[in-house]
């Protein structure tokens, strides 16, 4: 029987959640002409700039007949709208953003064009490409934990987070989530995603996905993908740049300072949504969570992509790294701040054992810092300082940012 995950609601409308990137928005429109959220399909984009610029006239190029006047005649298209416009879904027509850059120069106001895009291949590098200096560039992703904490909606375990993930569409609209994601894949992953490589093998991309879903928080090799998947190791890294692009997966790559010990090069494969990966692996509820084979993996990718999430929401890019040794010895997460380096273990157990500081304590001494600094994420809910480590609850793994004011960095 499929479970939907029990919930405590409240009177409040889902679709209203306060998004942590807002503030950063909003000051980019002040400075800047044009601003454009990019990020995966159904992650929130238009509801989030209909609430922040609620003056603003609104377009959408998914429209047939919209999407056609945009395409034959952009001078006209764009001069119907003489102030601010939302213009949603700009990756269907990418020629109007050289007409956007003209409008841009010649107004000079800020705020003038707010765009919105599902990413694609070549969009953000085009947006960059086309507006360099005008446009002031954000990623949104999924729901963070933060943000669906601070509202009063929250589950009431740790594996119903990993089952339903963070798509607002699963709590704005109260999908059964197992129905939803299937949805997701066949009409967005399986469709528009496949068709950007214009691959024809519906069969093959779909297990190519599930395999990616059973290396989640494992090192990615990319011959082994190959032969699983019975495709060429050069169509791999097609696909999984594709799946990169696209804001489906991300590969954490391995840092690499020199401690005299030989590293291993292979990076790290995780999902932007850990309910994407789940519903890939098959579960159907979040019971199935408690004794699933790659549990841990699923909480790291989870915590990881929180941590992601509040990078991106300060407008920053993501300054995370692995590190493992040839003998297997590994932290989970290097947070790289230019001048210093700070390990963070992942760890779902939620009682706190003293093997969990193992791989800290032995990379602090390997870096020379066997005196504090660490930080160890678990699945409890308690803060603690131990064995020189900040010990933070899951629900708070962002606030390693706030210790090391690696947010200003």
């Amino acid at each position: 029987m499929q479970s939907h995950c029990k919930i405590v609601q409240s009177s409040l409308y889902l679709h209203m959640i306060y998004r942590n990137i807002s503030e950063r928005i909003i000051d980019a429109s002040k400075r800047y002409p044009v601003v454009a959220i990019v990020g995966p399909h159904q992650s929130g984009k238009t509801t989030l700039v209909k609430q922040v610029f609620k003056k603003s006239a609104y377009v959408n190029l998914e429209e047939p007949d919209i999407r056609l006047f945009a395409q034959n005649d952009p001078r006209a298209f764009l001069n119907s709208y003489p102030d601010a416009v939302i213009i949603d879904e700009v990756q269907r027509v990418p020629d109007l953003l050289s007409y956007i850059q003209v409008i841009a120069d010649r107004e000079s106001t800020s705020g003038r064009f707010i765009l919105t895009g599902s990413q694609n291949i070549s969009l953000q590098e085009k947006i960059s490409q086309t507006l360099a200096g005008r446009v002031a560039l954000f990623s949104l992703l999924p729901f963070s934990l933060s943000e669906l904490e601070r509202n009063p909606l929250r589950f009431s375990d740790i594996h119903n987070f990993l089952f339903t993930g963070f798509y607002p569409p699963v709590y704005d609209k109260h999908y059964p989530v197992s129905e939803w994601y299937v949805n997701h894949i066949q009409t967005y992953i399986e469709k528009d995603v496949r068709q950007l490589l214009n691959i024809t093998n519906l069969h093959t991309f779909t297990l190519f996905l599930k395999l990616c879903a059973g290396r989640t928080g494992q090192l990615l090799n990319y011959s082994a993908l190959a032969n699983e998947a019975g495709i060429a190791v050069n169509t791999v890294k097609s696909w999984l740049s594709l799946l990169q692009t696209s804001f489906i997966i991300f590969l954490l790559q391995p840092h690499h300072k020199n401690f005299n010990k030989r590293l291993v090069k292979m990076p790290k494969l995780y999902f932007y949504d850990v309910g994407l990966a789940s519903a890939l692996l098959g579960l159907t509820n979040s019971s199935q969570m408690v004794n699933h084979y790659l549990r841990g993996g699923l909480f790291e990718n989870m915590i990881i992509a929180e941590l992601i999430k509040s990078r991106f929401n300060y407008g920053l890019q993501s300054n995370l790294f692995f590190w493992r040794d040839k003998l297997g010895r590994e932290i989970d997460v290097i947070v790289d701040s230019g001048d210093s380096l700070f390990p963070v273990e992942i760890k779902v157990g939620a009682t706190i054992a003293e093997d969990f500081f193992k791989n800290l304590n032995y990379w602090r001494k390997l870096n020379g810092t066997s005196e504090k600094g660490g930080y160890l994420i678990y699945g409890g809910d308690q803060i603690q300082k131990r064995s020189g480590s900040t010990v933070l609850p899951w629900r708070q793994a962002t606030d390693i940012f706030d210790f090391t004011k690696n947010h200003i960095n």
